[in-house]
């Protein structure tokens, strides 16, 4: 699994004009399933990314974790983190996971945050074309690839 971690001070996604999740203070967070992941890399990156030190403390150094300030994720799908793009000017995507089995993980990744104490866990629309607004507070921004810890 691949996500983009976002601190935000606010962020949104829209689906053909109609707002569907809105966060304020936390992540906006994109998740890219690649083929053979399973609810092992889901728990990881949960865990990882519920304990994520990001947030300033009081004396200004990034020492809290979204826990730790009470914020919440905004968690979209994005298949498109998993581009390949060794070869020519077109991203392959044959690396995501196909459409059924992503959705589950992506499903199983949002509630493990929820089990890893985030206060609250907002959605996309799986598949959808999403128009996601955000104000990135710093900028902050993370990236994890379970492959990387995993293997």
């Amino acid at each position: 699994m691949k996500a983009v971690i976002q601190r935000v001070k606010e962020a949104s996604v829209t689906v053909d004009g109609e707002l569907i999740s809105s966060v304020n203070q936390g992540y906006m967070l994109l998740l890219g399933v690649m083929k053979g992941d399973t609810e092992k890399e889901a728990e990881l990156l949960a865990r990882k990314t519920a304990a994520l030190r990001v947030f300033e403390d009081e004396n200004g150094k990034m020492n809290l974790s979204v826990n730790d300030i009470g914020g919440e994720i905004l968690c979209v799908s994005q298949f498109t983190l998993c581009a390949d793009c060794k070869k020519g000017n077109r991203p392959s995507f044959t690396d995501s996971e196909e459409p059924t089995k992503a959705n589950e993980l992506y499903e199983y990744f949002c509630n493990e945050l929820l089990k890893n104490g985030v206060k609250a866990v907002k959605k996309g629309v799986f598949g959808a074309d999403m128009k996601v607004a955000l104000v990135n507070d710093g900028p902050v921004t993370i990236t994890y690839d379970t492959n990387l810890w995993l293997g």
